[in-house]
């Protein structure tokens, strides 16, 4: 008898919902989760290939938790295309005026660069504070520190 790896198939893949508490963790460990449950990788069915992530809800992305001197010294910056077009913006800035832009870029960063990654960044939802309108879905809270 031949021995042949498994390989999910796109209809087999089961999405389900995760919701996490931004005020729980810090940002790294918040985008780390994630960018896990998106891609799928805490499933057994796992395939690089193919797209088996979940759906993720952020809530209280304004109660975001940074370590160190980060809200002062890292910089945002953006460029129009046009000659001294640059914005740079502190992270104390992006976070007062816009704090789901913040989780967004730092999962998206840590997704693979792949066709995938549309996809998996269109299944994230953040929330700048504690409702959102996904109740519908009977999302399961995600505890990033291991406590279910």
């Amino acid at each position: 008898m031949k021995k042949t790896t498994y390989s999910v198939k796109p209809t087999e893949v089961t999405r389900s919902w995760h919701v996490i508490d931004a005020s729980d963790a810090t940002l790294g460990r918040i985008s780390t989760a994630a960018a896990t449950l998106l891609m799928g990788k805490q499933k057994t069915q796992f395939s690089k290939h193919i797209d088996c992530g979940d759906f993720v809800i952020i809530i209280n992305a304004n109660k975001l938790n940074v370590t160190g001197d980060k809200l002062l010294q890292k910089k945002y910056a953006k460029h129009s295309g046009f000659p001294g077009g640059i914005t740079i913006k502190k992270m104390s800035e992006k976070i007062a005026e816009k704090p789901e832009s913040v989780l967004l870029q730092s999962v998206r960063g840590m997704l693979p660069v792949n066709k995938l990654r549309p996809g998996r960044i269109a299944r994230l939802k953040i929330y700048a504070g504690e409702d959102h309108e996904h109740n519908a879905q009977k999302p399961t809270k995600f505890d990033i520190r291991g406590e279910k």
